[in-house]
């Protein structure tokens, strides 16, 4: 069955402009902004929004990566992948806002291991949640801060989000 593309690379950095002016607004001015992306794709958008953020406010972001693989609930179930390396700004995480970064927010499983992850380094002053896609579907309750589109889907739907870093090309797309 071949996908059906809801985003192209237009719709995805208007989306990602947006969420960053609504992640400088709800910030208020207030303290160190850390964006942490949930590899793989994650990463790549936490780095593509605190490019944007720099822009309209030129150093108030810190990058960096934030693997969740062994703080997951269902490692005996679907299968393993590799680690890929957390990287926490020099500065740390604690007094900061950090800003879970992942392409789609689904059942809440992944966000939910993000933050026993988080807690190993360190204690943000606030912990928000921007997506790329929100599918729906909660498991836990846990919802995105910012939401770049909201893609109503079935369970039996795969969403897929390809982001010129890791796929050499820009798109969401679903498909059953």
């Amino acid at each position: 069955m071949s996908a059906r593309p809801v985003l192209h690379s237009d719709d995805i950095a208007r989306a990602l402009r947006r969420i960053a002016h609504e992640i400088l607004e709800a910030r208020r001015g207030d303290g160190r902004l850390v964006f942490l992306g949930i590899p793989t794709r994650g990463t790549a958008l936490a780095e593509r929004l605190g490019r944007i953020v720099d822009e309209i406010e030129p150093g108030v972001a810190e990058i960096g990566s934030l693997d969740v693989t062994m703080h997951r609930d269902d490692l005996g179930r679907s299968a393993t992948r590799a680690p890929a390396p957390t990287r926490i700004p020099a500065a740390g995480i604690d007094g900061s806002t950090v800003v879970l970064v992942d392409d789609v927010l689904y059942s809440g499983r992944t966000v939910r291991a993000a933050l026993d992850a988080l807690a190993d380094h360190g204690r943000p002053r606030a912990v928000r949640l921007a997506v790329l896609v929100d599918r729906g579907h909660r498991e836990l309750p846990i919802r995105a801060d910012f939401v770049g589109k909201n893609l109503p889907s079935s369970t039996s739907e795969r969403v897929f989000v390809r982001l010129s870093e890791v796929d050499g090309v820009d798109e969401v797309a679903i498909s059953q």
